[in-house]
């Protein structure tokens, strides 16, 4: 039988699993809530804990509503591309090869089979965003692990629909968007040090920005700019 919670205009889907505590997600696109909370607890006491929460719901709600996203990229000649933060036209080669991208001083050098979907362009770019990134966040990683006296076990590079980090404290473990690969490196280099921090501090806690503060000044100003940024366009499935 399908646990709702009720407030106001807002439907909350309850899950029961063998967790701790109780967790409230607001999903994309739309800001549809769901709350996993023990077994055991009470659906009154879970209740009242989402209404606590009631104006941070509300918060994500309208940050997604409102966020900004790239138009649907087709992979054809001349087209934009950001990488870096920069500007670049994409030019594409159509080769019975091996699919490939080169970069030069403003064009991005598409080679893909002939016929090829822009799906599979799309595959092939996301391929070449990793390698990138691959190149350049395990270096900051090791500079801010020695700043922070902390150590990542691992870091993951994936598509994230509504946000740019992700970090497991527990397993040590970091996820980081590939559409930070768009954005100025200064701006990857602010995601990979609030991850770590949370190292230090899983929580979003007083605590949590008196150390980003201490060790990362400039975090407001780089969250204020990398918010405002779009991410990725995305299709939505419908729920």
């Amino acid at each position: 039988m399908r646990e709702i919670i009720e407030i106001g205009d807002m439907v909350i889907d309850v899950t029961r699993k063998s967790v701790k505590h109780v967790h409230l997600s607001v999903h994309p696109p739309n800001g549809r809530v769901t709350l996993v909370a023990p077994s055991a607890t009470r659906l009154e006491v879970a209740r009242a804990y989402a209404i606590s929460k009631l104006g941070w719901i509300r918060d994500q709600q309208t940050r997604l509503i409102n966020q900004v996203r790239e138009s649907p990229r087709q992979f054809i000649g001349r087209e934009s591309h950001f990488l870096w933060g920069r500007r670049y036209l994409m030019s594409v080669i159509e080769k019975d090869e091996r699919p490939s991208v080169k970069l030069d001083h403003r064009t991005i050098h598409l080679t893909v089979r002939p016929e090829s979907s822009p799906a599979k362009r799309a595959e092939v770019i996301h391929e070449w965003h990793k390698t990138l990134l691959h190149g350049v966040v395990p270096g900051i990683i090791r500079k801010w692990e020695a700043r922070l006296g902390v150590k990542a076990s691992r870091y993951f590079l994936q598509r994230m629909k509504t946000k740019w980090g992700g970090c497991n404290p527990t397993a040590a473990t970091i996820r980081l968007n590939t559409e930070l690969v768009k954005k100025p490196k200064d701006l990857l280099e602010y995601v990979i040090v609030h991850e770590l921090m949370h190292l230090l501090e899983p929580r979003h806690s007083e605590r949590f920005f008196e150390l980003m503060s201490h060790h990362y000044p400039a975090w407001p100003e780089a969250r204020r700019e990398l918010n405002e940024l779009p991410l990725g366009a995305e299709d939505w499935p419908q729920h």
